[in-house]
C-alpha cells in the first residue's frame, strides 16, 4: 500500500477514497488520467486487502490442521495396530487380507459418505523356509530371497561365484566365464547422491533384471547386494522380474556387510557358495484396494485423491513402506471431518493393493476411473516413509503442468513456515496411471536419508517410526488437500 501511495504522491494521512479536498477554499481539480489511475489503485488495494484476508484465513485453518493432527490424530495408533497385530502384508497373503478388513473398519467409523472395496487380481508368491547362503568352508551370509524368485529346491545348489558391477558386464564376460556359476551383482548405491531415491534408482536394475540377464549366459543363481546406503547385517528383499517364457534361476539378496565380505574373499581367489531357498509362485488371487469418499458440495465431479499402498513385503511389518502412507491418507479424512470442513470437491482416500510386486491395485483403480469418465484434479501419494516432511514433487502431462504448478507455487508462503517446498518431479507408482486424465500428480516427500535403512527389511517396524514425524507428514498432506479443494486448479490460463 505504501508503494502505491508514493507512486500517486498521496498524503498518506488522507484516505484514498476522497477524490477532492479544499485547501484554502479552492477545489482540487483532478485530470481524467489521474482519476483513472487513482480508481485503478483503489481497486488494487481492495483486491490486495481481500486477498490478504483470505490468506489469513488459510493460514489459520492450516494452523488448526497441525494443532489437531499433533494432539488428536490417530494415525500413529492405527499404524501401531496394523504393524503389531497384522505385520507383513504381501499381496495374496492372509496379512494383506486382514489389512483390507482393518482399514475398511476404521474408515467406516470416520463419517465419510461411502466406503467400498475394489477388486484386483494379484500375484501370489510365497517365501517358503528360511533362506541360507554360505561360503563353502567359510562364513554364513545374511540373505533373503527376492520377491518372485523360484526356489533352488530342497537340496540347494553349490557353485563358484563371479562378481560383476554392471548388467552389461555379463555380455563382455560371455557364457564361457558365466555358465554354471552364481553371478554376484555388487554395485552399491551411489553415496554422493543427496537424493537417496536417485541412488536407489541407479542401482536397483541389478536386483530387478539381474537373474533374467544372467541366465542367458548359463548362470545357475544370482546374489545381489542389498539396496541400502547403510553398512549393516540386514538383507533387503524386493521384486525381481523374469523374461516371459524364459528360463528361471533363483535370486537372493545379501546384506551390505556380507556383500563386502564376499567381495574381499573373491579378491583372494576362487570362492564357492552354497545357496538354498524354497520360494515359489502360486496361482494369482483376488484381493482388494480400500476406498473411502466424501462427496464434494460444489464440484463433485472434481476428485482429489490421497493414498498409499496397503501391501508390504513379508519379512517385516511395512511400517514406513507403506503403512505410513496409508495412515497419512486416513488421517487427512479424519482431520478434515473433525474440523467440520465441508469439501467443495470430492475427496477420496485410496489404499492401493499390490504396489510392491505388480501394481494391480493402481491399474484397476485407473481402469475403473477412466471407464466412468472421472476426472482427478489432483492425486497425492505418500510412499516415501513416515519421516520429517520436506515437501511435495509434482508431475502432469506437459500441456497442463506449467499452469498447475504455477498455481501451486502461490501457496508456498503458506506452507513455508512448516518447512515445506514444491518441486518438479515424480509422484507415486499407484497414481501414475491417472496421468492421462490431465490432472496434477503429487508425491509427498519426507526426508529420505534413513528410508533405505529400513526399505524392504525385517526392521521396517513400528520402532522405526517417530510419532511426531509421522503426524507432521499427515498434517502437511492435509494442508495441501485443503488448499487444492478450497481454491481449485485450472489447467489453462483464465
Amino acid at each position: 500500500m505504501c508503494s502505491i501511495i508514493k507512486l500517486l504522491n498521496w498524503d498518506s494521512s488522507v484516505s484514498p477514497i476522497f477524490l477532492w479536498r479544499k485547501p484554502k477554499n479552492k477545489i482540487l481539480k483532478i485530470s481524467m488520467n489521474r482519476f483513472k489511475l487513482i480508481c485503478s489503485a483503489f481497486l488494487i488495494l481492495v483486491s490486495l486487502s481481500i486477498h490478504g484476508q483470505e490468506e489469513d484465513k488459510d493460514a489459520l485453518f492450516i494452523k488448526s490442521i497441525y494443532d489437531y493432527t499433533l494432539t488428536e490424530g490417530d494415525c500413529y495408533q492405527w499404524l501401531y495396530d496394523m504393524t503389531t497385530q497384522i505385520g507383513g502384508r504381501l499381496a495374496g497373503s492372509m496379512g494383506a487380507d486382514r489389512s483390507v478388513e482393518f482399514t475398511k473398519d476404521i474408515l467406516d467409523t470416520l463419517g465419510v459418505d461411502k466406503v467400498w472395496l475394489q477388486e484386483c487380481e494379484v500375484p501370489h508368491w510365497v517365501r517358503g523356509e528360511p533362506e541360507m547362503v554360505k561360503i563353502v568352508n567359510g562364513k554364513e551370509l545374511k540373505a533373503v530371497a527376492l520377491g518372485g524368485s523360484i526356489g533352488t529346491g530342497k537340496e540347494g545348489l553349490t557353485a563358484e561365484v563371479i562378481e560383476v558391477l554392471e548388467l552389461d558386464e555379463l555380455e563382455k564376460l560371455g557364457e564361457s566365464k558365466i555358465k554354471g556359476k552364481i553371478v554376484f551383482f555388487n554395485r552399491p548405491m551411489d553415496p554422493t547422491q543427496i537424493r537417496t531415491f536417485n541412488a536407489y534408482g541407479g542401482a536397483v536394475d541389478q536386483r530387478v533384471w539381474g537373474a533374467a540377464r544372467a541366465v542367458k549366459f548359463g548362470a545357475v543363481g544370482v546374489l545381489v547386494r542389498s539396496m541400502s546406503l547403510r553398512q549393516d547385517n540386514v538383507p533387503h528383499t524386493g521384486s525381481m522380474v523374469y523374461d516371459e517364457g524364459g528360463e528361471k534361476i533363483p535370486g537372493l539378496a545379501i546384506s551390505t556387510n556380507d556383500a563386502n565380505h564376499l567381495s574381499n574373499e573373491l579378491k583372494k581367489g576362487n570362492v564357492e557358495v552354497y545357496m538354498r531357498n524354497t520360494s515359489m509362485n502360486l496361482p494369482s488371487k483376488t484381493s482388494h484396494s480400500v476406498i473411502a469418499e466424501i462427496k464434494g458440495s460444489e464440484f463433485p465431479e472434481e476428485i482429489i485423491l490421497v493414498g498409499g499402498h496397503l501391501d508390504s513385503w513379508d519379512i517385516g511389518a511395512g511400517a514406513h513402506d507403506d503403512g505410513a502412507g496409508c495412515v497419512h491418507s486416513m488421517q487427512v479424512i479424519q482431520t478434515l471431518i473433525d474440523l467440520n470442513y465441508k469439501p467443495k470437491r470430492t475427496l477420496r482416500c485410496v489404499l492401493f493393493m499390490n504396489e510392491e510386486n505388480g501394481l494391480k491395485g493402481g491399474l484397476a483403480y485407473a481402469d475403473s476411473s477412466n471407464t466412468k469418465n472421472e476426472f482427478h484434479i489432483a492425486a497425492i501419494e505418500s510412499d516415501a516413509g513416515g519421516f520429517t516432511p520436506r515437501g511435495f514433487s509434482c508431475d502432469a502431462e506437459n500441456e497442463v503442468f506449467a499452469h498447475y504448478f504455477r498455481q501451486i507455487l502461490e501457496w508456498q508462503n503458506l506452507l513455508e513456515p512448516y518447512g515445506l517446498y514444491f518441486t518438479k518431479g515424480g509422484s507415486g507408482a499407484d497414481i501414475s496411471p491417472l496421468k492421462s486424465q490431465k490432472g496434477i500428480l503429487i508425491g509427498f516427500r519426507p526426508d529420505s536419508q534413513r528410508y533405505f535403512d529400513y526399505h524392504h527389511t525385517s526392521i521396517d517396524n513400528i520402532q522405526a517410526v517417530n510419532k511426531r514425524e509421522l503426524e507432521l507428514g499427515a498434517a502437511a498432506i492435509t494442508s495441501l488437500v485443503y488448499l487444492i479443494d478450497k481454491n481449485g486448479l485450472t489447467s489453462e490460463e483464465n
